[in-house]
């Protein structure tokens, strides 16, 4: 195996000083939700919000004199780049990170905040990752990596040891899967510990690359997902190795579920977690069999969202709830008719968040509109309640879902 029992415990001993540890806390509330016993550990609470601090500061920690006066070098466009900046620059060692062109600006800034060299390149992580060896090599740079390093995997198994020493009883952890750094590490540390316990691996449906590779299937990956996190196309071979010895069983996760989970935590634990870092939720509501009466451990891995995505996330979990409804309405385009539709509405009880009123590129007759509305109210019901009185009042009036 690459990484032993004796290598975790050491980069707890090594990083403890300046790593929290977080909390690991029940949620009675999605215990009684899920049917589990549902323990959160919020890695989303780091300094950084993620968890990658962990394996990034036990890398740089082991070092030589000669590695740190040269700097090190190391390919992201998120939570790894940040951890790396951030303990280089707290131990003073150069670094220079390579993120993607594309990266968000808000990524870039956060980065250079904490002294790194920020060069972008590359149209994707995986141009990124190439130009950043080869830089490596050019400028005798120490290459971190992201998951694919002993001493990355050591780190991150960290977190499985706190856990434990807390609920030493625990039947299941559930680990986000990416490149595989996380997992491999807790899954090292739980089952040395714990033999009997369960490691539960979680990807998102447009990257189940670890999963394809346990089944010997062919590779095949690609398209948006909201967990960029974990949208790896190609696991570490150290980390697959780890994952295939250890692993129970990988759960699938659809980009409604992660979206879903976020909510949850906001909703109910009032925590922001990123889509990866929702994703050990996510499969609790996917396969809630798995866990049924488990003591199950949950790892919130990070937090790092994108403030707009957050908002579109949850503007959309309304709509899916009924919360938020849009009605089509042909009205006879005469004066006091938007008036008295408005006025119905809100003597039922709902917000009305926008009004359209379409005449020209719609196909409907001159006198007449369609008027789209868009409404909050407090759940489905009242959503229907509103769609019957218009129609009791001769409203030709439909949920326009469109």
């Amino acid at each position: 195996m690459p990484i032993s029992l004796e290598d975790i415990q050491a980069a707890a001993t090594r990083i403890e000083s300046s790593i929290v540890n977080t909390r690991f806390e029940k949620s009675r509330t999605l215990s009684s939700i899920l049917g589990a016993e549902v323990f959160l550990k919020f890695e989303n609470l780091q300094f950084t919000s993620s968890f990658k601090e962990r394996g990034a500061l036990n890398k740089l920690l082991q070092l030589t004199d000669e590695e740190r006066a040269a700097g090190v070098i190391a390919m992201s466009a998120g939570n790894h780049a940040k951890s790396v900046a951030y303990h280089a620059q707290s131990l003073g060692i150069p670094a220079t990170i390579v993120m993607p062109k594309n990266t968000p600006n808000v990524k870039v800034e956060d980065t250079k905040n904490f002294d790194a060299l920020v060069i972008l390149e590359g149209s994707s992580l995986d141009e990124a990752a190439q130009f950043a060896e080869n830089l490596s090599t050019e400028k005798g740079l120490v290459f971190v990596h992201p998951y694919n390093d002993e001493q990355i995997m050591a780190g991150q198994g960290t977190v499985a040891l706190e856990m434990l020493a807390q609920e030493p009883d625990l039947d299941v952890i559930v680990v986000p899967i990416g490149g595989g750094g996380l997992i491999s590490g807790i899954a090292t540390a739980a089952k040395n510990l714990r033999p009997e316990i369960k490691i539960i691996g979680v990807e998102a449906a447009n990257y189940a690359s670890a999963h394809q590779l346990r089944n010997g299937e062919d590779v095949s990956c690609g398209g948006s997902t909201v967990a960029e996190g974990i949208a790896v196309k190609h696991p570490g071979e150290l980390t697959m190795e780890v994952i295939t010895r250890l692993v129970d069983d990988i759960v699938i996760v659809e980009e409604d579920a992660i979206e879903d989970a976020i909510d949850l935590l906001i909703t109910i634990e009032k925590t922001v977690a990123e889509g990866a870092g929702a994703a050990a939720l996510a499969a609790l509501m996917t396969k809630p069999e798995l866990f049924t009466d488990k003591k199950t451990a949950v790892l919130i891995s990070g937090a790092n969202i994108d403030s707009r995505i957050l908002a579109s996330v949850l503007m959309r979990r309304l709509v899916r709830k009924g919360r938020i409804v849009r009605y089509l309405i042909k009205i006879s385009d005469l004066p006091g008719t938007l008036s008295d539709v408005s006025s119905m509405i809100g003597d039922l009880g709902g917000n009305i968040l926008e009004v359209s009123h379409q005449r020209m590129f719609a196909s409907v007759p001159v006198k007449d509109a369609d008027l789209y509305i868009t409404v909050e109210t407090r759940d489905a019901d009242q959503s229907d309640e509103i769609l019957q009185k218009l129609r009791e009042a001769g409203y030709d009036a439909e949920l326009h879902l469109a």
